[in-house]
């Protein structure tokens, strides 16, 4: 564990000379007139309900995991980091330079409205869906297939966007519907290149990645790009791959830790989320930082 991470969990964001315009989950968004600071707190979400007690250093992780693959994923598609990042950014963070760690400098872009979700393996909720209908969505899968299998090709199963609330999975035809029919097929198809990239550099460190949601905007030019984060715990499902063996629940290196614990107390999913005991925190910053030291050793 890296010893530079702090030690209380950082909830919420102030000081800032800059107007807040948006606060997430996890991240909280500030206007700098033709970009965007983000800075990614120690907030954790499970089951879209934000916990009351978060990760110390957690944001910290997601940023540096996060900043990581946007350095492999401008190879695969254009990524929404300012020019200069580093330097601009502790430019803009002169006096706060605390936050750093935990924070990137992206351009201002147009979010479109859907959730870009790709699956490798048979998981969560994909698994539920497959048991009950022998497919996920619009996709229909091998009989046979067990909680964890490998699927014979990645599959694109996008998800509405809420602000409030849960995302709902939409079928490809009603993506289209909801994008326009080039901008689905681009982005279905840097969503599943993005996956592979990511899949083959995780097995590479001994992991698996089950499955994974990107999120695209919209330029001025109206070109796409790459935006939020990419391929963080936060994002993704992944797994050692050494431990994989499908029929079962698999260990993890995301939320599923958290997770798994929600599931077994008296908690009806609903607003607000049970505070987390200590070892939970602990067991999850240590899975967290885990994922960064195999990912970019």
């Amino acid at each position: 564990m890296s010893t530079d991470l702090p030690r209380e969990a950082l909830m919420t964001v102030e000081g800032l000379p800059y107007p807040k315009v948006a606060t997430g989950k996890v991240r909280e968004i500030f206007d700098l007139g033709d970009r965007l600071l983000i800075v990614a707190t120690d907030r954790l979400s499970a089951f879209d309900v934000v916990m009351p007690n978060g990760v110390p250093g957690k944001g910290v992780l997601l940023t540096r995991i996060s900043l990581w693959w946007f350095a492999q994923a401008a190879k695969v598609f254009p990524i929404h980091l300012a020019p200069d990042h580093d330097a601009a950014l502790a430019g803009a963070l002169r006096g706060h330079e605390a936050l750093i760690p935990r924070s990137m400098l992206v351009r201002k872009l147009r979010p479109l409205p859907i959730e870009a979700v790709v699956r490798g393996y048979l998981a969560g909720s994909g698994w539920k869906e497959y048991k009950a209908t022998g497919g996920i969505l619009d996709h229909r899968l091998p009989a046979g297939l067990l909680d964890g299998s490998r699927l014979p090709e990645p599959i694109f199963t996008p998800s509405t966007k809420a602000a409030a609330g849960h995302d709902e999975p939409i079928t490809q035809a009603r993506c289209a519907e909801i994008l326009g029919e080039a901008d689905f097929r681009a982005v279905r198809d840097a969503s599943i290149a993005l996956y592979r990239m990511g899949a083959e550099r995780a097995a590479k460190a001994g992991i698996l990645l089950a499955d994974t949601k990107f999120e695209f905007g919209r330029a001025a030019d109206g070109s796409l790009v790459l935006i939020d984060e990419v391929l963080t715990p936060d994002s993704s499902r992944y797994w050692p791959a050494a431990t994989w063996q499908p029929g079962r629940g698999q260990p993890s290196y995301d939320k599923q830790f958290v997770r798994d614990w929600l599931e077994a107390q008296p908690w009806d999913k609903r607003p607000p989320g049970p505070r987390l005991p200590d070892e939970v925190v602990t067991r999850t910053q240590a899975l967290y930082a885990e994922c960064l030291t195999r990912l970019t050793a």
